[in-house]
């Protein structure tokens, strides 16, 4: 008997309609690439449908093999442990279907073309001509745990900064990690150069992507002889989705490699040496599943950054950001930097990230100003 192939297209999950909405299409991107096979998607949390309902889908489809990949753009905690937590569960329950995961998106050239087009668009559209040596390049990572995922934003920004020329380049993050959108920025103004492109180098809209802009905006407002251009994300683009589409094929290749040899459940990596053998466990059963219940009701498919402004208006500092190795953002109605230390009634089997009072991370975060 042949085996059956089926496409399980895995991501976190927003509370912003407008995320799930691109994520939804990024999904129809790929079922394009694979018309003869049954493509679901699915998210860990705070939308529908959840994970096990397209695995479901699928199986009731007759697929006796499922290809899973995760929508992400690197591997940190969700790519690592939260879905390969809810495959291993699932297949469990129904072995009759066997469950073959791929990697994340990763650093790939197709991935830098993509990142490339955004920022060219951004430059094409300014009503002023600065040259690429005058320009500073500051790329937004999603800020993770994991310094494997953070690293490799950095690189990212490298493969841009030499491949267009600009006169210098920087790496920030927007949660989780430093340095933080606000101080990368101050950072930059203070380097002499004309222009500043701000590109959020995430897949999706949210609250994170509105918060960058918001604060590009901010530290523009103080340095008025410095022209600030806010590029695009990354979305659907052709590239992404063949980057994608490729994890798909490295699958049934056998040449589904993750890199394993920086991650820090593995290498005793400096300042982690204590996550070395952890669990790998999913931290987001309990919330899985919610869908209109958790769906932001301040804004339509635009994040307005409202809910940021409520919680200021509240004077409530609860910044929560989690830990994405993937770019895209919940759009939580507050929000509050996750560092743990606050009671949900839950455990999310989080170890403490080891530098969270980082003068220029999370917990120097005012949300007054």
């Amino acid at each position: 008997m042949s085996e059956k192939l089926g496409l399980m297209i895995c991501g976190h999950g927003s509370r912003n309609k407008g995320a799930v909405k691109q994520f939804a299409q990024l999904a129809e991107g790929l079922t394009a690439r694979f018309p003869d096979w049954p493509v679901e998607y699915g998210y860990l949390e705070f939308a529908n449908p959840v994970i096990h309902d397209g695995l479901n889908k699928l199986r009731e489809k007759g697929c006796t093999r499922v290809l899973a990949v995760p929508g992400m753009l690197f591997a940190a905690g969700h790519a690592k442990n939260d879905i390969p937590s809810v495959l291993n569960t699932y297949q469990a329950m129904h072995p009759e279907m066997k469950i073959s995961y791929g990697r994340e998106l990763a650093v790939d050239t197709r991935m830098v073309k993509a990142a490339a087009a955004r920022i060219q668009t951004a430059i094409d559209e300014a009503e002023s001509d600065v040259p690429l040596h005058e320009t500073l390049l500051m790329v937004v990572g999603r800020g993770a745990s994991d310094p494997d995922a953070n690293s490799n934003v950095t690189k990212i920004t490298r493969l841009l900064w030499e491949g267009f020329g600009f006169g210098w380049a920087e790496t920030c993050y927007s949660g989780v990690t430093f340095p933080l959108v606000g101080p990368g920025l101050e950072h930059a103004a203070k380097l002499g150069y004309k222009r500043v492109i701000v590109f959020p180098y995430f897949l999706f809209t949210g609250v994170l992507v509105q918060r960058i802009y918001n604060t590009t905006d901010e530290i523009a407002a103080n340095h008025p002889d410095i022209e600030f251009l806010k590029a695009g994300y990354l979305n659907d683009h052709p590239q992404v989705i063949d980057t994608m589409a490729d994890r798909v094929q490295e699958i049934l290749q056998g040449a589904n490699l993750m890199n394993c040899q920086m991650c820090k459940y593995r290498e005793q990596v400096l300042g982690f040496e204590a996550e070395v053998g952890l669990a790998q466990e999913s931290h987001h059963h309990h919330v899985e599943g919610l869908g209109a219940e958790a769906e932001c009701q301040l804004c339509d498919e635009i994040c307005t950054g409202a809910c940021e402004k409520q919680v200021q208006a509240a004077g409530h500092h609860h910044h929560h950001d989690h830990d994405h190795g993937h770019g895209h953002s919940h759009g939580h109605g507050h929000s509050h930097e996750h560092s743990h230390d606050h009671d949900h009634g839950h455990d999310h089997h989080h170890h403490p990230y080891p530098h969270a009072d980082h003068p220029h991370g999370p917990k120097s975060l005012n949300r007054d100003g």
